[in-house]
């Protein structure tokens, strides 16, 4: 018998109520994906993304399709850390990521760490559009393996667009059967935990960020339009979410 992975998608999308606050008019997921709404703050709306069950798994095919439209504000946020696991199927799982910010709109995307397990392989795609007036707070954050472990094999690629530009567009691979280097002076250093906060905000289209370094493990770069990136490693998960947490008071 041949086993095959799971095929799931989950769907949000934020629309401005016209009361001065945020409806939610699509928000369905299938299993394992299972967006909550919770209380809001204001005039934003609050998602929580809860796993329904383990994975990704090997061979499973996950999407989360988020739009907000102009005059709305969403903040996505997960349960818990998201685990990617050999699973029967084997081979390579994908987990998909669109996000869509209208002009006007704002979204905050601050999922949980994404862990990769020993014999894990998993291709992660982050795809963003932003228009000319959206303000957007992206937090992406991987870890190398759990506690005594070695990792799988981790591929995650992140591309954002603001107004109708191409901003940034990075790939990186790591973990067992990535491309020689990973975990050298140049990449990881030896880390096991790497993150990327990027942050568009109209201003920084007229006012770009200075480049800096944060530290030892954290750097701050304009790119080239209305946004800026943080990038850092870290030895652990906590460590890096203090870094990318004070990277983000400094932007905001």
């Amino acid at each position: 018998m041949t086993v095959t992975g799971v095929r799931a998608q989950a769907r949000i999308v934020a629309r401005a109520d016209g009361r001065g606050g945020t409806a939610l008019p699509v928000l369905d997921g299938e299993v394992p994906l299972a967006p909550r709404r919770t209380r809001s703050s204001g005039s934003e709306a609050k998602v929580v993304l809860v796993g329904a069950m383990s994975g990704p798994l090997g061979g499973d095919r996950l999407t989360v399709d988020v739009r907000v439209e102009e005059g709305a504000r969403l903040h996505v946020g997960s349960a818990a850390a998201t685990i990617a696991l050999p699973g029967q199927a084997g081979g390579e799982a994908r987990y998909d990521v669109r996000l869509d910010v209208a002009d006007g709109a704002e979204l905050h995307w601050l999922p949980e760490q994404l862990i990769s397990a020993e014999g894990s392989d998993l291709y992660v795609t982050t795809r963003v559009e932003a228009g000319a007036g959206a303000r957007l707070v992206l937090r992406e954050e991987q870890v190398l393996g759990r506690v005594g472990e070695r990792p799988g094999r981790l591929t995650s690629r992140l591309t954002v667009r603001a107004a109708g530009r191409t901003v940034l567009d990075q790939e990186l691979a790591c973990g067992l059967g990535a491309p020689g280097g990973w975990d050298g002076p140049a990449v990881l250093a030896g880390y096991r935990a790497v993150g990327q906060l990027v942050v568009v905000r109209p201003e920084f289209g007229e006012r770009p960020v200075e480049a800096r370094a944060l530290g030892e493990c954290a750097a701050l770069v304009p790119l080239a339009g209305p946004a800026a990136l943080v990038s850092a490693v870290a030895p652990d998960a906590l460590r890096l979410r203090r870094l990318l947490d004070e990277a983000l008071t400094r932007l905001v």
